[in-house]
């Protein structure tokens, strides 16, 4: 019985065993008018039916700004051969597992460009991007003309540094038009009144125009 058990062992050890590598694929992303293809996954899909690929499937890598990406799966010897699909913006590329070119190139990867059949006109993120780019300028550059054109003026540069416009009220006696801060000297001056009285009549000029304000 031992001697049996001794020879398994050493028949299972005999046996090849089977090693993954890591198998990488590379190469640029283009369409048709030759602009990259920026920021796009690039997926690993399988011809329908060979299920030999479908444990490759959901791989993916994204294209960088000139559109370059590169794949990594975990390749046995025995699926040398296999064909796979390089699936970018719904158009797919065939791609066939070639182990021992793979394993003799300096670079340590497979290179594979791809190029679209649709041009980079339609390319949305990017083309939003600039969308929101020229808002953004237009609206810097309304806030700026607005600004400078506000400089221009004595009240504009008044505002500029914080100083508001004081609220100005009619005077019931001669109607003329007085600064709040003006408005109890004006009637001591003016209209001869006693600073008691005064600031009680300013008080009530200003109470009358809240009150008018909140109708």
């Amino acid at each position: 019985m031992r001697r049996a058990l001794v020879v398994l062992v050493l028949a299972v050890l005999a046996l090849p065993v089977a090693s993954a590598e890591t198998y990488r694929i590379s190469g640029q992303a283009t369409y048709s008018d030759n602009t990259p293809v920026m920021l796009r996954d690039v997926f690993v899909e399988c011809r329908p039916g060979n299920v030999e690929c479908y444990q490759y499937r959901g791989a993916s890598a994204i294209t960088d700004a000139q559109g370059v990406f590169l794949i990594a799966i975990e390749v046995d010897d025995d699926e040398d051969g296999t064909e796979i699909y390089l699936q970018l913006r719904g158009e797919n590329f065939t791609h066939v597992i070639d182990l021992d070119t793979f394993r003799n190139t300096s670079e340590g990867k497979m290179t594979q460009n791809i190029r679209l059949a649709q041009d980079g006109s339609g390319s949305g993120f990017f083309g939003g991007l600039g969308c929101c780019m020229v808002l953004f300028a237009l609206v810097f550059m309304s806030t700026l003309l607005r600004t400078v054109s506000g400089l221009a003026t004595p009240r504009g540069r008044a505002a500029f540094r914080g100083q508001r416009e004081p609220d100005r009220y009619d005077c019931p006696v001669c109607g003329e038009s007085v600064a709040q801060h003006n408005l109890v000297k004006h009637f001591i001056f003016e209209h001869d009144y006693d600073p008691m009285d005064a600031g009680e009549a300013a008080g009530m000029v200003m109470r009358q125009s809240w009150s008018n304000d909140g109708k």
